[in-house]
């Protein structure tokens, strides 16, 4: 699979600058700017209704922002030129279920224009990809959800696109299914091809993502690897969490009267100094909570996101 870009064409994929969507008195975006550089695989995180959907359908042109610009490889995002150079792969399966995984594939080149020698080659590379040589002449209808799964994401990527948005690849797909496809898209990226993603998984993101950017009510709230995330939130502190029974009464108010913050029974604090916990552990006592286990770790991915948004990224 060859997407690297002539010496002539820019080098940034994706550049998205003061993208703005209302519908009616709704504000899904709201001066939405970040670029995404080439060989990268870019996150892109928030809680539901943030503006993830409205910021990709804005992308592959299903949305017509309000104001602001999206170039793919500096072509406006609504020319032919910049469709040429993207697949979009959505959270739905569209596959054809009484065709074989060969038949949906070749299917899906002719949409993009492929013919000849052109299809067979994208067609047998789709199928090497994606795992599914030796199911090439199985109908869909005999195929497992992870497979389908992966027939989907190849057939996403028939023309061989050079930038793919990849809106929650792993949905309702097993463990093993999840590994496979987290290889598949490795390889993307070690092929040359940039790739936005979008997950409700954090520990997806923390495998890998290059770049992360963390949307809510419409605004990016914070743009950088994951290190760098960390640092920007939490510099040199320790997380704490401390879990209480479901339901303990006055859990709640503590934990905010502490600085921390209380999700599923489970409150998280941001301590500067481990040996902190000792004060926290005896104000639980002194407010005569009972706690079931604590634990301290680094702060990760979760944590930023938690301390920006203040909610879990199903939400």
């Amino acid at each position: 699979m060859n997407t690297r870009a002539p010496a002539n064409e820019s080098r940034i994929p994706l550049r998205i600058e003061s993208v703005a969507k209302h519908f009616g008195e709704i504000t899904a975006l709201a001066g939405v700017s970040f670029e995404v550089h080439e060989r990268a695989i870019f996150g892109l995180l928030g809680p539901n209704g943030a503006g993830k959907s409205t910021l990709i359908r804005s992308v592959v042109g299903r949305v017509r922002p309000d104001s602001g610009s999206i170039l793919v490889f500096d072509e406006p995002a609504n020319t032919a030129a910049a469709r040429a150079a993207m697949g979009w792969v959505p959270q739905d399966l569209a596959l054809y279920g009484l065709l074989t995984c060969r038949e949906n594939l070749q299917a899906f080149g002719r949409y993009h224009g492929l013919r000849g020698k052109a299809l067979h080659e994208a067609t047998e590379w789709c199928l090497e990809w994606a795992g599914l040589d030796d199911r090439a002449d199985a109908t869909v209808k005999a195929l497992s959800g992870g497979m389908r799964r992966r027939l989907n994401l190849a057939a996403g990527l028939i023309h061989r696109p050079r930038i793919v948005l990849l809106d929650e690849p792993t949905a309702g797909v097993d463990p093993q299914s999840r590994n496979r496809i987290f290889e598949m898209v490795e390889g993307l990226r070690n092929q040359g091809t940039t790739v936005i993603y979008t997950t409700h998984y954090m520990e997806e993101a923390e495998r890998l993502c290059d770049r992360i950017a963390i949307l809510d009510h419409g605004r990016v709230i914070a743009d950088g690897t994951k290190e760098e995330l960390v640092a920007q939130s939490f510099g040199g502190r320790t997380d704490v969490l401390m879990r209480f029974p479901a339901a303990h009464p006055g859990a709640a108010e503590w934990t905010l009267s502490h600085g921390g913050k209380l999700e599923d029974g489970v409150a998280h604090f941001s301590l500067a100094r481990p040996a902190d916990i000792a004060s926290l552990l005896e104000a639980a006592n002194g407010a005569a909570l009972e706690i079931i286990d604590v634990t301290l770790r680094r702060p990760n991915l979760e944590s930023v996101f938690l301390q920006l948004t203040g909610r879990d990224l199903r939400q």
